[in-house]
């Protein structure tokens, strides 16, 4: 069976679609409270990355213009990655944004066997971390037919499948 064309229930839709709207929450406010955070920088979480990406990390903090292209990336990307799931607009990209930024942040701070670091921050449970999951649930989604999840793509492909039709 295809899985653009699987048949979901009324009650796996409202599964997906709340837990889209629940990633996209937590996108949102991690990025409105750097955003509205003069003073936030990701310097430290750069500077302080461990594991076999960490001298790639520690550069490109110490560089102020690059740093500061980070900053501005990480802060919309995060709000506009949270906007697109939570509204269900451009569900797919923002599932693939949200999986790079976590991606990025799980190799900058791996919770693996040996790390000094790794242990202390809040969520890091030897190899699978709190960021890892929610990878995991963004590609589940992105895998998933959007067009069937609530939100604003369902009414635009709606729209397009009715245009298609009376041509």
């Amino acid at each position: 069976m295809n899985i653009t064309q699987s048949n979901q229930t009324p009650w796996q839709i409202v599964a997906l679609t709340t837990l889209r709207i629940a990633i996209g929450w937590h996108f949102l406010n991690e990025g409105l409270v750097k955003v509205m955070n003069p003073g936030w920088s990701a310097y430290s979480y750069l500077n302080g990355a461990v594991g076999p990406f960490a001298s790639l990390f520690k550069s490109l903090a110490s560089n102020p213009n690059i740093l500061e292209i980070i900053n501005i990336l990480n802060q919309w990307g995060l709000v506009l990655v949270g906007l697109g799931l939570m509204l269900g607009l451009l569900t797919r990209w923002a599932c693939l944004g949200g999986i790079a930024l976590l991606a990025l942040y799980y190799f900058a701070n791996p919770p693996f066997i040996g790390l000094v670091d790794a242990s202390m921050v809040e969520g890091n449970y030897l190899i699978v971390n709190k960021n890892l999951i929610e990878l995991f649930a963004l590609w589940v989604l992105l895998l998933f037919p959007g067009s069937k999840a609530y939100g604003i793509d369902r009414f635009l492909n709606r729209k397009n499948t009715n245009r298609k039709l009376s041509i």
